[in-house]
């Protein structure tokens, strides 16, 4: 079943009202939690795909259990784009749908994996923070590009990482996921300490360089958006 989401009442409609909002609740991120133990529990997947021309975005959160990865539950939400497109804002035209889509859900979600950022953003809070300060569940980014920030390549075995630098302040990690593959961008969202949010990230990764939570939900939203256009 996929839920039908509305652009919520008071929704930043402008840069300078998602700015502020964004400083607002930037103060309430939680940096000091470990999170929850990696292969325990739950583990959630979102993503999101997007029609431009026709205004719609569809969301996908995707459980899995954290030990075997096996599909516990899953749920979609399509709606209209609720922001335009301004880099360092994409939270404001995600958030509503996966919202929508999280509260579907049969089941906890445990912690959310996001395909993007959390503290590897210009103002520190990208969509992982975004969404976790606002569900209170621990979120990590996993983003397949580093943004703007600098690092070093990682050695080439499987879990070798590296600092993801804003100058001097280590922001992220460029993580190895496969032996000499492209790094992935992990950062902490809420509620996780940046060396739990790594090592979920490699127990999410036993075969591919992206985590089976981001692959799962990824081909999911992709579905739900095809429906919508059909």
């Amino acid at each position: 079943m996929t839920t039908t989401v509305r652009v919520p009442a008071g929704w930043p409609a402008t840069e300078e009202a998602a700015l502020a909002v964004q400083e607002e609740l930037r103060g309430r991120v939680v940096l000091d939690e470990p999170g929850p133990a990696p292969g325990t529990g739950h583990v959630t997947g979102v993503d999101v795909a997007y029609d431009d021309e026709r205004d719609l975005v569809a969301a996908a959160a995707v459980v899995l259990d954290a030990a075997t990865l096996e599909v516990v539950a899953e749920a979609t939400a399509v709606g209209r784009v609720s922001f335009p497109y301004v880099p360092g804002l994409l939270a404001f035209r995600e958030i509503p749908t996966v919202r929508a889509a999280l509260d579907a859900l049969p089941c906890p979600p445990g912690l959310v994996v996001c395909d993007g950022y959390g503290r590897a953003h210009p103002r520190r809070f990208g969509l992982a923070s975004h969404l976790g300060v606002l569900t209170g569940l621990p979120t990590v980014g996993v983003a397949k590009n580093p943004f703007t920030f600098v690092y070093d390549d990682p050695d080439a075995p499987r879990g070798s990482h590296a600092p993801l630098l804003a100058g001097t302040e280590e922001v992220g990690r460029a993580l190895r996921t496969r032996d000499a593959v492209k790094p992935v961008f992990v950062s902490v969202g809420h509620r996780v300490s940046l060396d739990n949010a790594c090592a979920h990230t490699l127990a999410l990764t036993p075969e591919y360089r992206l985590p089976e939570t981001t692959r799962r939900a990824d081909a999911l939203c992709r579905s739900a958006l095809r429906e919508a256009q059909a």
